[in-house]
């Protein structure tokens, strides 16, 4: 028979029982209700030891990683590479057509930074009217000048931001063009970005997309904003620089990489089917045996989203999709004849099962749920070179993109830990196909707002308290800041490990995340 009384003991050398009176009574009457323990050891063991199993993972591959960067020659140095140079005789005629794309939806605060640089072809599904007229006039003003510049617009947002580049590529004038670059509406290329990418894709007819790395012109703008660059600038730096210098592969980012079009349209074209059309045609053309390459010295500047909120949807989008587009494609993967089994098993176990899948979860189950529990139910041990040596070492490598951001890296990991709780369900979402899987929310940027927030301050309508704390709180949040509360009160009474003050620090951030005061109030 298990009770509050058995579970939790009547006193503890130097405690009297008094001082737990509240948590013990959480604790016993949960366990009244389900009349077993909080968690069987054994289950808490294997997750414990698989946990493990996955951190050693980890390691490995930051080890390698590190190995990779000292010893193997940069991804570029094994393709061909001439500059491009002017023609006095040909002119224009020496260089080849290129298509540059912009998708848009709403994008009120950044539709003038991309059309000021580029000769493109604007893709606008605004459904603002006010957004769409100053979109049409902008492209308007610079076709005045002699800029070959269209503005294309859909009745309808079929596909979202596949379906308008797929519709933009259907015009008669790209079939002149040989290949095309995108930008989302908040980069900002350099005037040179085609002068250097280009080349690889003219010498090297096997290479089907060349992607750029991100800068961001916002990092420093709120905490939220410094911590995505700490995790982006780890994926350009290390996944995307490691996957085209070993395997030729990595996910197309959807913006800042330039696309050979033949390339495109024999993997199918853009197809609508995830969240994640760049990442789904990426994974249709390398399984076509077409190349990829990653050049970290050609950098694009754009813009992070620093409002909760926006970052949020982002998160769902970016951690649903892939696990939508691993159920849908994991037995064509198997099955494909034009790439090695070691490809293969490549991007279905690394590219897709740990980075994409498990590693959300792991994070989550393990750091939220599992570590949590051990220390209610005391036959479960672990050790602290599985919770904590281990993952320290690899968080602390993970900051190699951003050596400047070393300070906020244990904010990072909590920060982490709490998202993780998100890219979990979102993970969960894609696998099984659930009700938000397609949800698409364009990711907000606030562009010029800030710069302008005094008077825009003065002159915003007044948001009823109700609505405003509706957008802001998040009931999962919090009800995670009072499970950890109570187990770090527990571990603080009872325990020996004194894992409560990872468990007290991690209620803070869950309750500051649960009460919206991350990243950027507008």
């Amino acid at each position: 028979e298990v009770s509050a009384k058995s579970f939790i003991p009547e006193s503890f050398p130097g405690l009297h029982v008094r001082h737990c009176g509240p948590i013990r009574a959480v604790v016993g009457a949960y366990q009244s209700a389900t009349n077993s323990p909080i968690a069987e050891p054994v289950r808490l063991h294997l997750l414990g030891h698989v946990h493990h199993g996955f951190s050693w993972r980890g390691f490995t591959w930051v080890f390698v990683i590190i190995l990779v960067k000292l010893f193997w020659e940069s991804p570029k140095s094994g393709y061909k590479w001439e500059p491009m140079i002017d023609d006095l005789e040909m002119g224009n005629d020496a260089f080849p057509m290129v298509l540059v794309q912009i998708p848009m939806f709403n994008e009120k605060e950044v539709y003038k930074i991309s059309i000021d640089r580029l000769v493109i072809q604007v893709l606008d599904d605004s459904t603002d009217y006010v957004v769409k007229d100053m979109v049409e006039k902008e492209c308007l003003r610079w076709a005045s000048k002699g800029v070959n510049i269209t503005y294309q617009i859909r009745e309808t947002r079929g596909g979202y931001k596949a379906g308008a580049l797929k519709e933009g590529l259907k015009h008669d004038y790209v079939k002149e063009c040989e290949y095309v670059v995108i930008f989302d509406a908040d980069f900002r290329p350099e005037p040179d970005f085609l002068r250097r990418a280009v080349p690889f894709l003219i010498n090297n007819p096997n290479i089907a997309l060349v992607q750029a790395r991100w800068r961001f012109v916002n990092a420093d703008e709120c905490m939220l904003t410094r911590m995505q660059e700490m995790s982006l600038d780890y994926h350009f730096t290390v996944e995307q620089e490691v996957g085209s210098a070993t395997h030729a592969f990595f996910g197309f980012n959807g913006t800042g990489g330039i696309w050979r079009i033949a390339a495109i349209n024999e993997a199918g074209g853009w197809k609508d089917r995830t969240t994640v059309e760049d990442m789904d045609l990426a994974v249709r053309a390398g399984l076509k045996g077409w190349k990829f390459l990653y050049l970290g010295d050609l950098q694009v500047k754009s813009e992070l989203p620093s409002t909760f909120k926006a970052f949020r949807f982002q998160q769902h989008r970016w951690s649903c999709g892939p696990a939508n587009l691993f159920r849908k494609m994991m037995m064509d993967i198997a099955m494909n004849k034009k790439v090695t089994l070691y490809k293969k098993f490549y991007v279905i176990y690394s590219f897709f099962f740990v980075r994409k899948i498990i590693a959300h979860m792991f994070t989550f189950f393990f750091y939220c749920v599992v570590l949590p529990l051990t220390i209610l139910v005391p036959e479960v041990y672990v050790p602290k070179w599985g919770s904590i040596y281990i993952s320290c070492i690899t968080t602390v490598l993970n900051t190699v993109g951003t050596p400047r951001s070393f300070h906020l890296l244990f904010y990072w990991v909590l920060f982490e830990n709490v998202m993780s709780f998100h890219r979990t369900k979102a993970t969960i979402i894609g696998l099984l196909e659930a009700k938000r899987v397609n949800e698409w929310v364009v990711t907000e940027k606030l562009g010029d707002v800030l710069k302008n927030k005094s008077n825009a301050k003065s002159n915003a309508p007044k948001i009823s308290l109700s609505k405003l704390l509706g957008d802001r709180i998040q009931v999962h949040e919090l009800g995670f800041a009072v499970f950890l509360f109570i187990c770090g009160c527990y571990d603080f009474l009872y325990g020996k490990n004194n894992y409560f003050i990872y468990l007290f620090l991690q209620v803070i951030t869950f309750t500051i995340a649960g009460f919206g005061y991350v990243g950027t109030i507008v």
